[in-house]
């Protein structure tokens, strides 16, 4: 269980330490020859990887509590 409890919580703070980097290389990337819907998903990219690193860490600590009994 805290081995669960402790990855989850490695995840959210290697996930969130990385996301400006990831938000740099998205508006590198649109700064460069994309226009249109493909300008738009590019964009979308960054809520994308938030949405991801909440959704694991989430479910890790989620896991690891029902597998304790507390859930």
């Amino acid at each position: 269980m805290l081995g669960n409890l402790i990855g989850g919580f490695i995840i959210i703070v290697v996930g969130t330490s990385l996301l400006p980097v990831v938000a740099n290389a998205v508006v590198a990337a649109q700064a460069g020859n994309v226009t249109g819907a493909a300008s738009t998903i590019t964009g979308l990219v960054t809520l994308f990887y938030a949405l991801g690193i909440m959704s694991s860490g989430v479910a890790l600590a989620v896991g690891a509590l029902r597998n304790a009994g507390v859930m």
